[in-house]
């Protein structure tokens, strides 16, 4: 069956535009939900919500997929410093563990393999201050890799210094998510603002010590992905995936990491259900569309997801994944395997609006399409500016202030629209098109291995 593109691309640009959701699903779930760690009741809000509001739209099987979560949370920390009691910027690391020290602090400035021997005599039984960013023209060292040598050198605790000025700061990991397992803390490790830790660099050098604390704890709790799906017309059988989380680091409203992915996904299945019910054009092939729990707690919801429903027998066609796209506007698409590069660059150039296909040079682990390239499934993100050259007013991510004016709407109907007409396209490609993925989930383990240890070039 041949396709009226420009009617199809017509249609859904002008719904996407003037049919849009996007002010209400943002005022919902920033604004009256708020915050949404996976397995708090801001969570089980919003899942209802998104679950409700695809069966609204008229989406086939809207569901709820339980799991059981591994998660943690804090009640307190603290940092003083000894005799003076002046107090210091602190947020715990996601999982850092719960403890209690008092020792002397040393600097580490970069903590590279350099600045470490040089201060070699004094790491032992010290709490550490180490820069989080990458020390200038020299090769990085991803930070996971420099608090595991902080660790074998017998440091107490690490302070790592915040990239961001204003005293702002950012929950992070200690690991490397490409590491099997939650890859839990190799040593207690907290974040200090920029401001602070330069205060605590001079207190190094003078020879004080710090009093830091956290109170945090570890259980297991019920979390969800959202799922709902619009059925193919001649090879219903056949996945697409868009997907993208609902979760928010603790106490942050996380407007645009990811209530931009999230309502991205439900505008864009909004629009492909309308455009089926009101013209009669659906896909060719089934498309899934789902947000996932968890990604801030090392992507367990898309892990849990990718375990249900997919292996080397049952593969998605490709699978999509929407994270903090009020970074910048949409420039393409970004596989993690080259064998589809063609294929799709040649629907985007069909779209007549400059888009570009690219392959990732090393397996990305820093979302939830990790995971279906760990296991060898076909996967990618979208080009956009989201680590270098961001707009200005939306480097929030990991903290309080990614609150709801962080999202771009005129950008996000614009991912909307040109999410579906790609879709579309690919759903009808004819399967005997679409080149084979020979990549098992043993070459990707093998990649990671000889990966491990590098930083991800991510533009």
């Amino acid at each position: 069956m041949t396709l009226d593109w420009k009617k199809l691309d017509r249609w859904i640009v002008g719904e996407a535009f003037t049919g849009s959701l996007i002010q209400e699903h943002l005022s919902e779930l920033c604004d009256r939900i708020g915050p949404r760690w996976s397995s708090s009741e801001g969570e089980r809000k919003a899942v209802d919500y998104i679950r409700d509001r695809m069966n609204t739209e008229g989406l086939d099987n809207p569901s709820l997929e339980e799991y059981e979560l591994e998660t943690w949370n804090w009640d307190g920390a603290n940092a003083e410093i000894v005799e003076d009691d002046t107090s210091i910027d602190l947020l715990p690391f996601n999982r850092c563990p719960p403890f209690s020290a008092e020792a002397p602090i040393t600097d580490a400035g970069f903590g590279t393999p350099r600045e470490l021997q040089s201060v070699s005599d004094r790491i032992s039984g010290s709490i550490v201050v180490m820069h989080l960013a990458f020390e200038p023209f020299t090769t990085p060292i991803h930070h996971a890799t420099r608090l595991q040598a902080l660790a074998r050198a017998g440091a107490v605790a690490a302070i790592l210094i915040e990239k961001k000025d204003g005293r702002r700061m950012e929950y992070h990991s200690a690991s490397d998510w490409r590491d099997p397992g939650l890859s839990e803390h190799p040593l207690p490790t907290v974040v200090t603002s920029r401001e602070h830790g330069a205060r605590l660099r001079k207190l190094a050098r003078d020879g004080k010590s710090i009093r830091l604390s956290v109170n945090s704890r570890f259980y297991n709790a019920p979390s969800w992905n959202t799922a709902a799906e619009i059925s193919g017309s001649e090879w219903p059988e056949e996945h697409l995936v868009l997907g993208g989380h609902h979760d928010t680091v603790i106490g942050v409203p996380g407007g645009n990491d990811n209530a931009s992915g999230t309502i991205a996904v439900m505008e864009t299945a909004r629009i492909l259900s309308r455009l089926k019910m009101e013209t009669g054009q659906g896909p060719g092939r089934t498309i899934r569309f789902v947000t996932y729990s968890a990604e801030e707690q090392k992507l367990q919801g898309s892990s849990a997801y990718v375990a249900r429903h997919y292996g080397p027998e049952t593969p998605p066609r490709l699978a999509i994944n929407l994270d903090e796209l009020s970074t910048g506007p949409i420039k393409g698409i970004v596989l993690g395997f080259p064998h589809l590069r063609d294929l799709v660059q040649q629907q985007l150039n069909t779209m007549n609006d400059g888009l570009a296909c690219h392959v990732m040079a090393q397996i990305d682990p820093s979302s939830d399409h990790f995971p279906f390239l760990r296991a060898g499934l076909d996967s990618g993100f979208l080009w956009r500016w989201r680590f270098h050259g961001r707009h200005a007013d939306s480097d929030f991510h990991h903290e309080a202030g990614d609150t709801s004016d962080k999202l771009n709407v005129r950008e996000l109907k614009e991912y909307a629209g040109q999410l579906a007409r790609i879709l579309l396209r690919l759903s009808h490609v004819p399967p005997q098109n679409w080149p084979d993925n020979t990549v098992t989930a043993n070459d990707i383990g093998e990649r990671l291995e000889s990966e491990r240890g590098t930083v991800v070039r991510v533009f």
